[in-house]
């Protein structure tokens, strides 16, 4: 049986609604990782049931079912958009623009720096285990796998306090970082597989970098022309439905525009989501516009929230277990932390000269780093060649215990690091996070 769209989105949005039901009920975890649980813990049961009771085919008519679902296109072409606009419009870019350098640098040379940490041992690892692995795949595993996602970073740093310059200094990497990894991992699977990214010809240094100029860079100059664009018609009207809609309009069009010109959409909705949730909810809207605007975003974010994070647990399914890869994803798992707390310590370090940080900063913002759908819809994008499944394998594996692990252990590790005592100190040192 075919399943129509809209039939995939009643049964997403039902599943979403009765596991979330389950995990208030009874489990009580954060609602998207209990998402997650429940979603892994009925793949689980399902994997079981097809074990004892072949004959049922319920997991061929399962896997059926979300293999019509094209997970990279339903994110990174639809869902992606509106989370980060949705976060973004929440964030004070005044606490942003206190640790500019450090976001900048953890956004940009941590990404690289983590890409080739992972690239370089995954590389080795690979062929040490005899799974033939060429530098040049191990290096799209490093890229895919670097950038934080920042729907899993904001979902959790909801339930979790910390300061807040060091929560802005999270979110704002999480925010920028993905589009920046996405940048790079296009750049690094166009030269594994002898292109441009777009078709074109096999990529050069240059080549390289006018990409990335243009995704990156051009990203950026659009979002702040379509936020500007939005900024003004809002400005002129006073009417919050239209409003509302003008913003909704803002995201899917800026993000739209930026696929078809090969700029970053990621980065666009999250530079237009910050003007709009500052610079426009001060001088563009009536208080009752911004009730109804933040209301509106937050509301979608929630929901797409729990419509992706059930799909993750779910994708297991889909991707399937080799036995033969399970160490190597085991492996995986401290390699890309151990990459993670260098690519932090040495922006951190390098900006410790001149800037302030809380003690533990630097523990707080590796165990903070979580992956999520973008790491795993990025490695079911890539073309059917023999190192897709352990690629694969070892990302689902760094995803389900970043959401998981280090996402259920942040609150004793914010009281470990004694941050709480960073938060009343806020007041008096504008330096320090």
């Amino acid at each position: 049986m075919k399943l129509s769209v809209f039939d995939i989105i009643a049964i997403l949005l039902t599943l979403s609604a009765v596991f979330g039901y389950i995990n208030h009920r009874f489990l009580r975890l954060p609602h998207t990782i209990g998402l997650v649980v429940i979603a892994l813990a009925a793949s689980g049961a399902i994997i079981l049931l097809e074990l004892v009771a072949p004959a049922t085919s319920v997991s061929e008519t399962v896997t059926a079912a979300l293999g019509s679902i094209d997970f990279y296109d339903t994110l990174m072409n639809g869902m992606l958009s509106v989370l980060l606009f949705a976060g973004a419009v929440h964030v004070d870019f005044g606490e942003l623009a206190q640790r500019k350098w450090a976001i900048g640098s953890m956004a940009t040379l941590g990404v690289v720096i983590s890409t080739f940490l992972v690239g370089t041992t995954m590389w080795w690892i690979f062929n040490t285990a005899g799974v033939p692995m060429p530098f040049i795949w191990a290096l799209v595993f490093g890229s895919l796998i670097s950038p934080t996602d920042p729907v899993a970073v904001l979902g959790i740093l909801k339930t979790v306090r910390v300061p807040k310059l060091l929560e802005a200094k999270i979110a704002g990497e999480s925010l920028f970082n993905d589009g920046v990894g996405v940048v790079v991992f296009t750049i690094i699977l166009a030269i594994a597989m002898g292109g441009d990214g777009h078709g074109g010809e096999a990529i050069g240094v240059w080549s390289a970098v006018k990409l990335f100029a243009i995704e990156a860079i051009g990203g950026g100059i659009l979002g702040i022309a379509a936020g500007y664009l939005a900024y003004v018609a809002m400005r002129r009207i006073d009417e919050h439905n239209l409003e509302v809609l003008i913003t909704l309009a803002l995201v899917f069009g800026t993000y739209a525009l930026a696929l078809h010109t090969h700029m970053s959409g990621p980065i666009a909705v999250v530079i237009a989501g910050l003007f709009i949730g500052n610079h426009g909810a001060r001088f563009a809207m009536s208080e009752n516009t911004r009730r109804h605007v933040f209301q509106f975003w937050e509301l979608s974010d929630e929901i797409l929230n729990s419509v992706l994070f059930l799909l993750i647990g779910l994708e297991v399914l889909v991707i399937g277990f080799s036995v033969q890869y399970a160490w190597i994803a085991l492996i995986a798992i401290p390699v890309v932390l151990a990459a993670r707390f260098i690519s932090v310590a040495i922006p951190i370090s390098l900006l410790s000269i001149r800037e302030t940080f809380t003690e533990g900063a630097i523990v707080m913002l590796t165990w903070g780093g979580l992956r999520g759908g973008i790491s795993v819809a990025l490695a079911l994008s890539l073309p059917a060649t023999l190192f897709k499944t352990p690629i694969l394998a070892a990302t689902y594996a760094v995803v389900v215990f970043s959401i998981i692990v280090q996402g259920l252990t942040m609150k004793p590790l914010v009281r470990a690091l004694e941050l709480r005592r960073g938060i009343s100190k806020e007041g008096t040192d504008d330096n320090a996070e």
